[in-house]
């Protein structure tokens, strides 16, 4: 029973992860498919083996190993995502998509911190953020991205412009959006 609720309370909360989920997402069940899971209940912890696929509404997670947990003498409940890479998707209410993908996503529900490591890109209608780490407080609205600060190594943002996503819509799909001038 009580890796259940870890189980539940955790797939639940990482649906959570974005301001801006659809609400009708967060009220769809969540479901899991993996190849194979271990439950240790002692240890409060459950480990699907993958690929592995979590969806609920519009969301959804794709990894190699999905790892639900509780911290050793904490009631905080931790979800790992990893791959190569592991990732995160979904439609916000605007209809526009936002992904995230990542070595390993992090989801510490008591903080409502989602942390991104390993080649991380988060990626929200064609604006992106790229580092070796992304760090994303849900609650503040805070994003910290960070390199490994060696060679040539940097985070890097793109923003499109505001006109970005109709100039998509207005696209024949055969040929490519044009590249803003930048005069």
């Amino acid at each position: 029973m009580k890796q259940n609720n870890i189980l539940l309370a955790g797939l639940m909360l990482i649906t959570s992860m974005s301001a801006f989920a659809k609400v009708g997402d967060l009220q769809q069940e969540v479901k899991i498919k993996a190849v194979s899971q271990t439950a240790d209940i002692k240890n409060n912890q459950i480990i699907f083996f993958g690929p592995v696929e979590v969806t609920q509404g519009s969301i959804k997670i794709h990894a190699d190993q999905l790892r639900a947990f509780s911290a050793e003498g904490e009631n905080s409940k931790i979800l790992v995502a990893t791959g190569n890479p592991a990732t995160y998707s979904q439609i916000l209410d605007d209809g526009r998509p936002a992904s995230a993908s990542a070595k390993e996503i992090r989801y510490e529900m008591a903080t409502r911190t989602l942390t991104l490591t390993g080649s991380a890109t988060l990626d929200q209608a064609g604006s992106q953020v790229t580092g070796n780490l992304i760090r994303y407080d849900i609650i503040q609205q805070k994003l910290i991205a960070e390199s490994t600060g060696s060679g040539d190594d940097r985070v890097i943002t793109i923003i499109q412009p505001d006109n970005y996503q109709e100039e998509l819509k207005n696209q024949p799909a055969d040929k490519p959006v044009k590249k803003q001038d930048s005069k």
